[in-house]
C-alpha cells in the first residue's frame, strides 16, 4: 500500500472525526467511545497495511 494512500486516509479520517466532535451533539461519553473505536481501527488497520498483521499469523501461543 503506498505511503500516500496511507497518509490520505489519516488525515480524511481525522478530519471527519473532528467534524463530528465538533459539530454534532453527542455526550462526552458517546465521544469518548467514537474516538477510542476510531484510533483502534486505524491502528489495526496500520498494522494490516504495513505488514505486521500478517507476520504475527504465524506465532503460536
Amino acid at each position: 500500500m503506498p505511503l500516500f494512500t496511507i497518509l490520505i486516509v489519516l488525515i480524511v479520517t481525522g478530519v471527519l472525526l473532528w467534524l463530528i466532535n465538533t459539530y454534532l451533539p453527542m455526550d462526552r461519553k458517546i465521544k469518548k467511545s467514537l474516538n477510542a473505536v476510531v484510533v483502534i481501527v486505524l491502528v489495526i488497520w496500520l498494522l494490516n497495511a504495513f505488514g505486521i498483521l500478517a507476520s504475527m499469523k504465524s506465532v503460536r501461543v
